[in-house]
């Protein structure tokens, strides 16, 4: 049998050699990187590249200090204003979702489908990327401009119909925008 004496066990190294800072950096670096898996554990996609299926979200420390319209989806609130359609759909219009309501020829319908198209790392507002090849097709004088704020991101928008690809970021967003085609 072994007998342990309290003298028998290494003691920590005194608070200033050179073992000791070694120390306490190793003890920082295990600890700071805890806290950044804890972190990120805990992150929760927003709404905007969810699924378009609602989805609890679990609390946060913070959730006590926010606004309960905060948490879910009732902050989605469109402007969109149109200009140029030939009297087909020009005007401003306010767009409310989760509940739905407001000025929009077809709520139901807007809200629905910004809900389908909402997918994850997918911004439905985003403008056409400068590298892509588009047809020099021009769909009419036609433009748009959507603000406010979807799935709690703000959204400043503008869309046109001067090529194919204007052309098609407009018509996927039918009937939001106007039907044009």
């Amino acid at each position: 049998m072994v007998k342990v004496t309290p003298n028998a066990l290494p003691s920590a190294p005194p608070p200033g050699t050179r073992a000791g800072g070694a120390l306490r950096r190793l003890v920082f670096a295990a600890t700071a990187g805890v806290s950044l898996a804890a972190a990120s554990f805990s992150a929760v996609p927003t709404a905007a590249y969810a699924d378009a299926v609602p989805q609890a979200r679990p609390l946060t420390p913070l959730a006590p200090l926010l606004a309960p319209t905060s948490l879910g989806r009732a902050s989605d609130h469109l402007t969109v204003t149109v200009r140029g359609t030939g009297g087909r759909g020009d005007g401003r219009f306010e767009l409310a979702c989760h509940p739905e309501g407001g000025s929009h020829p077809d709520v139901d319908g807007a809200c629905g489908s910004l809900d389908r198209g909402a997918r994850w790392g997918k911004d439905p507002f985003a403008p056409v990327s400068p590298d892509s090849v588009c047809t020099m097709m021009y769909g009419g004088p036609a433009t748009a401009h959507v603000t406010g704020t979807w799935a709690g991101r703000p959204v400043d928008a503008t869309f046109d119909r001067s090529n194919g690809c204007q052309m098609a970021r407009w018509d996927r967003l039918v009937p939001l925008l106007p039907d044009l085609r």
